[in-house]
């Protein structure tokens, strides 16, 4: 039985056959990969992941050198024939985002990425509204949009044709769990709207919102996740999730909000009725947006 509300029957807490990177149909092969948050944790499983579904080239981004290098040695232990490169960068910071993007396509015949892991992130202050320090607060939020924010727009110059844009969130961002997480939540939910904002302007770029489960990362440790709720999700169900969602077969979910735990056989046998619906968007429940057939075409400039 799921843990919470789901929309697939399995449920799941560990990868499964149709995730796994080895399957032709969601072979990375040739592909150009770049993954925030790189050293560690989800960051980190992904990259093997991808090096494993016969991705050509890897950037890790992430603040601390050391983590960039073991997982870097670790993947090519494995896979010799994958190019892993690190880059020690604070997302926030633009330059240092800018730099990395560069250093990595220099260089190269084709200077383009096809799959991007925007998986960078803080929890913020954990106080509840009345108490907390509010320049704490404000900051905790401005620091991972800053960090979606910089990514995004370095993206937008590099990525290739028909590229792919997985922004991992967070439940919190469509849940309230606790009055502790006021700061986690409303960043959260800020960055859904930056990489739906993106989506919006970028329609050849498939856009995925993903809750990666609960696993036992250093962040999830911070905020008392595990512990909290009394069971974990292996760090393979996020990281093949999100190869998966890299091939073609996910591309009836774009722009979705996610979940790694739902089954995705299932989520494929209801892909029509997915794709024309507003169903896992994150919107005003109730109002009819789908059945109203509403055309908005806004014509910038005369608002």
């Amino acid at each position: 039985m799921a843990p919470f509300p789901s929309p697939t029957k399995k449920w799941h807490d560990t990868t499964y056959p149709s995730l796994s990177p080895t399957r032709p149909e969601l072979s990375a092969k040739g592909k150009t990969i770049l993954i925030t948050g790189g050293g560690t944790g989800i960051g980190a499983a992904t990259a093997h992941s991808f090096a494993a579904a016969g991705a050509s080239r890897i950037a890790l981004l992430g603040r601390r050198p050391q983590p960039l290098h073991d997982t870097k040695t670790s993947i090519l232990q494995t896979y010799s024939s994958v190019s892993v490169s690190v880059y020690p960068t604070d997302v926030t910071n633009q330059s240092e985002v800018d730099t990395a993007f560069s250093d990595f396509l220099a260089n190269t015949e084709n200077n383009k990425i096809d799959i991007l892991v925007s998986n960078a992130a803080t929890i913020g202050p954990r106080d509840p509204i009345a108490t907390v320090n509010a320049p704490a607060f404000l900051a905790s939020i401005q620091q991972n949009l800053a960090g979606s924010l910089h990514i995004a727009q370095a993206f937008l110059r590099h990525a290739a044709p028909n590229a792919t844009a997985i922004s991992i969130n967070s439940s919190a961002a469509h849940l309230n769990f606790a009055p502790l997480f006021a700061a986690y939540s409303v960043a959260k939910l800020a960055v859904f709207r930056l990489w739906d904002s993106f989506a919006f302007g970028s329609p050849d770029v498939s856009v995925f919102h993903v809750q990666p489960g609960v696993v036992d990362t250093d962040m999830n440790k911070e905020a008392g996740g595990v512990e909290a709720i009394g069971f974990s999700d292996d760090v393979s169900l996020p990281a093949t999730f999100n190869v998966w969602l890299a091939s073609p077969e996910a591309r009836f979910l774009k722009g979705k909000f996610l979940w790694a735990n739902w089954d995705v056989d299932e989520l494929k046998a209801n892909a029509k009725d997915l794709e024309a619906s507003t169903k896992l968007n994150v919107g005003l429940v109730g109002w009819p947006f789908q059945d109203a057939a509403w055309d908005f075409k806004p014509k910038v400039g005369n608002w």
